[in-house]
């Protein structure tokens, strides 16, 4: 019989861990055209002039409305909703009753009762879940990624980031980036269209969100691009928008910590036997026999500045005594050049090659994680890798335990899966080898526009 529930999925495996080594799902999907010109192109007007990133069909939105909604979200996340209400954002993370992070995604307050949470599927599912399941008068729309539903959307989402981001911004709307504070939201208009507009950077440049109805897509776009021509932006491709979370230090997707445990069983129960936890992969050098150790607390992540005491909230016990412990810290790897040319090199002649590189993005499944030794020992976890004309480098985000976290630190990744290979589809047999990489603590980007 086929499993209906994540549960029952998860009895027909020896360990979670084993059914997402070897799950055959492959990277994150962003289903837009992989370059309009070229990836290098596009990664460099980020840094350089700007871009235009089509985010309308790869993150699942999940509307929340109801005079519950700021409770449920209070109970829920570990952020503080002082404050919080219309036209206000934040990046919301929630956590499992042992302090470690289900999922994060950015939060729009629509109404004082009406939000929007919109990021990959993780997060929006246990809101969901709990707004269904709990004491809460809330109810929840979703609005599927195109790869879970018929292709339709509600709304388009457009970013437009970079030096030149507010010349082009002024010109389409007739507004100023600078009236609208950081982390707000503004209703404006583009190309005729009422719109809402997120004031948030990416790859540490300045920029908006717009989001508005979907059949209006053409002329918001024709008018940011109308616009855009006489301040050099290019449209972003899938290729290029797969680097940029990894040059501005974030981690596109911690591991949802609710394979285990009592306290997530009803959860997992709740879930489908084909969704977004049951169906991501695992992949990397870091293999352990307990999903556990692939389980990332907000310090991990870099969200330990978000995590509030002023409210009760799932998971706030365990955060109260994790908060004064060692943590890791989210840093960033640059990969030493000669030992990315052999693995590049490795593919030419006869013998066992290491693991294919993607360029720009070398990411083989969802969540790909590879061990960070210093001096033989495990110290951390190296995630994401990726090549950008902006830092002239291979380079990955990494965490890192806090004691080994100082820039200069000279540390190895393992590279590639053990025994050759995982049995996932997108895993060819190879060879494991070590690249030796440097921690800093800055982004390797150069914001000059010149590469080392």
């Amino acid at each position: 019989m086929q499993a209906a529930s994540l549960e029952e999925k998860l009895q027909g495996y020896e360990s979670p861990v084993e059914m997402l080594r070897n799950a055959p799902a492959g990277p994150y999907a962003f289903p837009v055209p992989a370059e309009f010109s070229n990836w290098r192109d596009e990664q460099r007007a980020w840094m350089e002039t700007a871009v235009l990133f089509d985010q309308s069909f790869h993150m699942t939105d999940v509307y929340l409305e109801g005079p519950d909604v700021v409770r449920l979200l209070s109970d829920v996340a570990v952020n503080s909703f002082a404050g919080f209400g219309r036209n206000r954002a934040k990046q919301l993370v929630a956590c499992s009753e042992d302090g470690y992070v289900i999922g994060d995604g950015v939060l729009f307050g629509l109404e004082d009762d009406r939000v929007c949470v919109v990021g990959r599927p993780a997060l929006g599912n246990w809101l969901q879940y709990r707004a269904e399941t709990g004491d809460y008068r809330v109810h929840a729309t979703r609005d599927e990624r195109v790869l879970d539903g018929d292709g339709r959307r509600l709304t388009f989402r457009f970013q437009v980031q970079g030096p030149n981001a507010a010349d082009v911004i002024a010109e389409a709307s007739g507004v100023r980036l600078s009236d609208i504070p950081f982390f707000n939201l503004a209703e404006i208009a583009v190309g005729g269209v009422r719109v809402r507009a997120l004031n948030h950077g990416m790859a540490r440049m300045p920029g908006l969100e717009l989001v508005g109805p979907a059949e209006e897509r053409d002329r918001v776009i024709d008018a940011l691009l109308a616009a855009g021509d006489r301040h050099a932006l290019k449209r972003g491709g899938a290729r290029a928008y797969s680097t940029v979370a990894i040059e501005s230090g974030w981690i596109p997707s911690p591991t949802p910590a609710i394979y285990s445990g009592e306290a997530t069983k009803p959860y997992r129960e709740w879930l489908s036997a084909d969704g977004w936890e049951a169906s991501l992969s695992l992949g990397g050098s870091f293999v352990s026999s307990e999903i556990e150790d692939y389980y990332e607390t907000p310090w991990d992540l870099g969200y330990g500045r978000l995590v509030k005491f002023d409210h009760d909230f799932t998971g706030r016990d365990a955060l109260e005594r994790l908060a004064g412990a060692p943590h890791r810290r989210k840093v960033w790897l640059r990969w030493d050049r000669d030992a990315v040319l052999g693995v590049f090199a490795s593919m030419l002649g006869s013998g066992l090659p290491a693991k294919y590189m993607d360029l720009p993005a070398a990411h083989y499944a969802t969540l790909p994680l590879d061990s960070v030794l210093a001096g033989g020992d495990l110290v951390g976890l190296s995630t994401y890798p990726v090549y950008t004309v902006n830092a002239g480098d291979w380079f990955s985000l990494a965490m890192v335990d806090e004691a080994r976290a100082e820039d200069g630190a000279e540390m190895t990744i393992v590279w590639g899966e053990p025994g050759g290979g995982s049995a996932k589809p997108v895993v060819e047999r190879h060879r494991q080898v070590e690249i030796p990489a440097v921690l800093s603590t800055a982004s390797p980007a150069r914001r000059d526009g010149c590469t080392a």
